[in-house]
């Protein structure tokens, strides 16, 4: 059993370092709007992972795979996100020759913490990468003599921990650069995200 334990914890770990759609989300928000933007959004991709547990333990997950116009609504939906948020982050870089990014100098947008929790928990909730993930490998850690909805929960909260931690560490990071004044690195640097953005949600679209 401990060792199971182990195997799960060491999965989250490599699945929450790698780095992906959340790690650009937080980088361009805390550029954004400074270390507590960046933290905000943390908490909301973190908050998702709840979501896509109780989906799993409630079967709704088997009903998004084995139904293929619910899961290309799902992914469909995720895609057209992560292509808006693309579209949102090229523009205010080409409206703006001073946007806020993760290697100028310029000050923080005012923090919005509303926008940024919904900004994390949708890009979380709408991936079905997400939802495959915890489909098919949280059912492989579940006592069946246990309740599946407590189970699931609880490993969650492990995966949340381990969120927080890395994405909140990723947010100061990104903060602190800011000082750094190469407004014209940081405005390629946030063209980029945009692009890569748009790139992941045609990627997600076409899978």
């Amino acid at each position: 059993m401990e060792f199971q334990y182990l195997t799960f914890f060491v999965a989250i770990l490599l699945l929450t370092l790698s780095p992906g759609v959340d790690t650009l989300l937080v980088l361009r928000n805390s550029a954004r709007g400074g270390w507590k933007d960046g933290a905000l959004t943390t908490l909301g991709i973190s908050s998702g992972l709840f979501v896509h547990a109780a989906v799993s333990a409630l079967g709704i997950s088997v009903i998004l795979l084995q139904s293929a116009w619910a899961f290309t609504l799902l992914k469909l939906a995720g895609a057209l996100y992560l292509i808006w948020l693309g579209l949102m982050t090229l523009r205010s870089t080409l409206r703006s020759g001073t946007v806020p990014t993760a290697l100028t100098a310029t000050a923080a947008q005012p923090l919005r913490p509303w926008r940024s929790l919904r900004e994390g928990v949708l890009s979380n909730v709408l991936n079905p990468k997400a939802v495959i993930f915890y489909m098919a490998f949280l059912p492989q850690f579940i006592d069946p003599a246990g309740s599946a909805l407590v189970q699931s929960m609880a490993m969650a909260l492990v995966h949340f921990s381990v969120s927080m931690l890395w994405l909140c560490g990723l947010s100061l990071v990104a903060d602190r650069a800011r000082r750094l004044r190469m407004p014209r690195l940081g405005r390629a640097f946030n063209a980029l995200n945009g692009v890569l953005f748009m790139l992941m949600g045609t990627m997600m679209a076409k899978s």
